[in-house]
């Protein structure tokens, strides 16, 4: 078969305003980036029409290696949908710089379930990505320019919380002094770098209303705190202004499409392991707005991206879903029943068994938020038709309904099963009111154990003592209400990224808080959880390329 980026190149895309007008967005609205690309104002939100939408949420099992695929599934629901009739727009996060040339190549779906000009959106797309990063560390620049200008009037932060960030894969930047020389060269201070998708700008890129929601974050957020322990913030230093006009372009959803045509809205990139992992509430609510049904997709495994959405998204925004979609492939379940990587390929019904732990504890934390939830297979080349019978017949006994997506080979045709499957569940049984996992009054610490051991399975909770006195400082400010967003490994539900399957009665470790009054959240880091990635031994971009005019290695 072939590759990611020779299919999409083998597509003929249609005009961005032929897509548009499908939609029925008005090509006066559009803000065009080249022929295939524009951004959408998202004052063009409808609220009636938003109420009237189907939202359906694709989520995962436990990440492996291996690969899971909900980004081609999100992508091949939304052509099969349409295949059978109905007005389906996908709505998903952009992809970062730094796995892209790092482990993945690409985060666009893949074979003839992706969205379009692939290469674009997998690189510097319409710019958002470099819009947060410039924002972000202009306020690093204006905090640190405060300290220099006013250190001679006695002013000074005991406690700098505010870093810097950058879409590369760069463990060398994790921490650094900045400063260094002479006088004039500033305050010498240690600092360091976590990577764009982890910066505090970008959830509340995806986390605002809209332009005013997002200036009021903007001025919210914490920079330090002072020595009598008073929070400095953004509104304090006097800039929201300046930092509202770098974002003002990137607030706007981007339009684009899929391989079979399809409207798709992929605007804001979170991770998911180490932020909240959704695509913006903005681009959300405008898919709602203009498509019958939408798919969106929270990254990583439902443990991690799922939860955020429910717990963050779905709190703040008052989405909800009317259909949750767990993706599992029998490698991925084959790697979660402990069979070594080099034979999940491999028939394996033992194995394949042993690794549903993994994806009934998925399936009954998405029950536990209301959720109807039904089981997406997502197939690979070497799957036999006997194990596909198996994890049929398994979640026939639970219950959940299951389909098979082809839809890598095959298009929207090898996802009409799963799209008549998503349309007769919804109409037959909707997800229920949705159930959070805490309410805003419990403590910090009391919401870090009920996610713990309700969605994880740990056994018990310790909390650091650098963590424990940034709780102090939280409910000194009043934000102890705050959801939380675990920062934590993808591939297992405990802190360890060994322990594969199910893990139950383990100890989980919180080290640190995040504190983002801006992002209206609390960042707890478990674990050896790092928010700057490094560089694998062999790094995709060692295989990325342009020959002839035509890019290669992207996937």
């Amino acid at each position: 078969m072939k590759s990611d980026i020779e299919i999409a190149r083998s597509i003929r895309m249609k005009k961005i305003t032929e897509i548009a007008g499908s939609t029925g967005i008005p090509e006066e609205m559009l803000e065009p980036y080249g022929h295939y690309m524009a951004k959408v104002p998202e004052t063009l939100a409808d609220e009636e029409r938003i109420r009237k939408s189907k939202l359906i949420l694709v989520t995962a099992i436990t990440a492996t290696k291996a690969g899971i695929g909900k980004t081609t599934v999100s992508v091949g629901l939304a052509l099969g949908l349409n295949r059978i009739g109905k007005k389906a727009i996908v709505a998903l996060r952009e992809p970062s710089l730094g796995p892209c040339f790092g482990m993945k190549g690409g985060a666009a779906g893949g074979g003839y379930a992706q969205i379009m000009p692939m290469d674009r959106i997998n690189l510097h797309f319409t710019g958002d990505f470099h819009a947060v990063t410039s924002a972000h560390n202009m306020i690093a620049a204006l905090l640190d320019n405060y300290l220099y200008q006013h250190q001679g009037d006695g002013f000074a932060l005991k406690e700098i919380l505010w870093k810097r960030v950058l879409d590369v894969n760069d463990r060398s930047l994790r921490d650094i002094v900045t400063g260094l020389g002479p006088r004039t060269n500033g305050i010498t201070r240690q600092s360091g770098f976590d990577i764009t998708p982890a910066s505090e700008l970008m959830a509340i890129l995806c986390l605002s209303s809209g332009m005013e929601d997002m200036r009021r974050r903007i001025e919210n957020i914490t920079l330090g705190f002072t020595f009598d322990d008073k929070p400095f913030t953004v509104k304090d230093l006097g800039v929201a202004g300046a930092i509202t006009v770098l974002l003002k372009d990137a607030i706007h959803p981007n339009l684009v499409q899929t391989t079979e045509g399809t409207p798709a809205f992929v605007h804001g990139g979170p991770f998911a392991n180490i932020a909240h992992g959704c695509n913006s509430v903005i681009a959300t609510r405008m898919a709602m707005t203009f498509g019958e049904y939408v798919i969106t997709e929270a990254g990583f495994g439902a443990d991690l991206g799922a939860e955020k959405f429910f717990n963050i998204k779905c709190r703040q925004s008052g989405l909800k879903p009317d259909l949750t979609i767990l993706v599992a492939s029998l490698r991925g379940l084959k790697m979660h029943g402990f069979v070594p990587e080099e034979k999940i390929s491999e028939p394996d019904a033992e194995g394949l068994r042993r690794g549903f732990a993994n994806m009934d504890r998925h399936i009954r934390n998405l029950q536990a938020f209301g959720q109807t939830v039904i089981v997406c297979f997502n197939r690979y080349s070497s799957d036999t038709e006997e194990e596909i019978e198996i994890v049929r017949d398994h979640c026939r006994e639970l219950g959940v309904g299951f389909a098979v997506n082809n839809a890598y080979s095959e298009g929207g045709k090898g996802a009409e099963e799963l799209a008549r499957l998503t349309v007769d569940t919804i109409a037959s049984r909707p997800s229920g009111p949705l159930r959070f996992t805490y309410s805003p009054d419990q403590s910090i610490e009391s919401k870090i154990e009920s996610l713990a051991k309700n969605l994880y399975g740990a056994g018990s909770v310790s909390i650091g003592r650098t963590a424990r006195n940034k709780i102090r400082k939280i409910n000194e400010m009043g934000i102890s209400h705050f959801p939380v967003c675990i920062a934590k490994t993808q591939y297992s539900f405990s802190q360890d990224s060994q322990k594969y399957g199910a893990p139950s009665g383990f100890n989980f470790s919180i080290k640190d808080l995040v504190i983002n009054t801006g992002a209206e959240m609390i960042v707890a880091i478990a674990g050896d959880i790092i928010r700057m990635p490094g560089l694998p031994k062999s790094p995709q971009a060692l295989r990325i390329d342009i020959k002839d005019g035509e890019i290669e290695g992207l996937s």
